[in-house]
Formats: structure tokens, C-alpha cells, sequence
């Protein structure tokens, strides 16, 4: 008779295969959802610390989140939180509706007011590259500006434009403000030359 010489394969090799890969699973599942939960604990460096309460709309029932910008108070007697107008008067203040439109129906003749946005002011010059960079990850070209406000210390404001006309800063306005990004319009008086 003929004999087999084939060596008979170990039993149970094929069991310690998938009980391998079943561990190396578990284990990659908890791994991701570690990291997952870290990430949702973590504070994410786009996202405002101070975030200003919603304020009621006098007679329209809905309530508007201010802009961080030095028009607008947080309480009926609250100081505004910068102080870029005061001391610079003439120089700098706050744009209106009014404003922008009046510049609209001017002649295009040499403007000495010039128009902004400003998304942010900040003690800590990170927290403007931050915003700087969120808003180019949105197509908009943001410049930073540092100013010295002696014993309230440096400051760094993040500001777009300059702007033309009021439609252009309004599209620009609409696109931030859909994006969370709340933005106040500057007037800038430009010295006369």
C-alpha cells in the first residue's frame, strides 16, 4: 500500500487567526473612539472664549448676538470694551447704514473716509492669526493691525477691506455673518494730504 507523507496541519491555527484579527478590531474601535472624545473635549482655537450674550431687538421680537467690537455694550451702564475711538477721535469710529449709503451717492472724487470690517480685537496676537486664518479657509483676505492703547495694552485687531461701496461690504458682512463671525463696519478718516 502506498503511504501518505503529507504532515497533517495543526489544529486550531486557523481559530488563532480570527481571534487575532477580532482583538486587533476591538482594540482599533476603542483607540478611535478615544481620540474622538478627546477632540470633542478639546477647545478648538476657531471658537471664541468669550462669546457676548444675545440681545433683545426692541419691537421685532427676535434677539441679535452683538458683534465683539467696540459699538456695542454689554449692560446699561457697561464701558465699552475698547477704547480705539476715544483715543483716537476723528481718526477712527464706528460705520452706519446711513454711512455707507450717503458714500454710495457720492462722486468718486479722492474719499478721505474709507470703510472696514472688523471681525475681531485681541490682547493676544495667536487668537488674531486664528481668526486671520479661519477667515482665509473662507475665501476673505484679512489683515491684522496692532495698535498701542498705553495701559490697556497692545492690542490686535483683525480687520477686512478697505471697501468702495456698501454692496461689496455687504456681501462681505452677509458671508461672515453666515459663517458665525459676527463683523462691525469701521469708518476711517484718512489724513488730507
Amino acid at each position: 500500500m502506498s503511504r501518505d507523507y503529507k504532515k497533517p496541519e495543526p489544529r486550531g491555527r486557523t481559530g488563532t487567526i480570527v481571534l487575532g484579527i477580532f482583538i486587533g478590531l476591538v482594540l482599533g474601535l476603542i483607540s478611535a473612539l478615544g481620540i474622538a472624545f478627546y477632540l470633542d473635549r478639546a477647545a478648538s482655537p476657531f471658537l471664541g472664549r468669550d462669546k457676548p450674550a444675545p440681545v433683545p431687538v426692541p419691537g421685532k421680537g427676535a434677539t441679535v448676538t452683538p458683534p465683539l467690537s467696540p459699538v456695542g455694550k454689554t449692560g446699561p451702564e457697561a464701558k465699552p470694551r475698547f477704547d480705539f475711538y476715544t483715543i483716537l477721535p476723528g481718526v477712527e469710529q464706528p460705520a452706519t447704514d446711513q454711512d455707507l449709503r450717503n458714500r454710495s451717492a457720492e462722486p468718486k472724487t479722492a474719499p478721505l473716509d474709507r470703510f472696514f470690517l472688523q471681525a475681531g480685537a485681541f490682547q493676544n496676537a495667536q487668537d488674531a492669526d486664528n481668526l486671520k486664518a479661519r477667515l482665509a479657509l473662507m475665501g476673505l483676505e484679512a489683515t491684522i493691525q496692532t495698535a498701542n492703547l498705553g495701559d490697556k495694552g497692545i492690542w490686535h485687531r483683525v480687520r477686512l477691506g478697505p471697501f468702495d461701496d456698501a454692496d461689496a461690504l455687504g456681501k462681505v458682512r452677509s458671508q461672515l455673518s453666515s459663517n458665525g463671525v459676527d463683523a462691525a463696519p469701521i469708518k476711517v478718516r484718512e489724513k488730507a494730504q
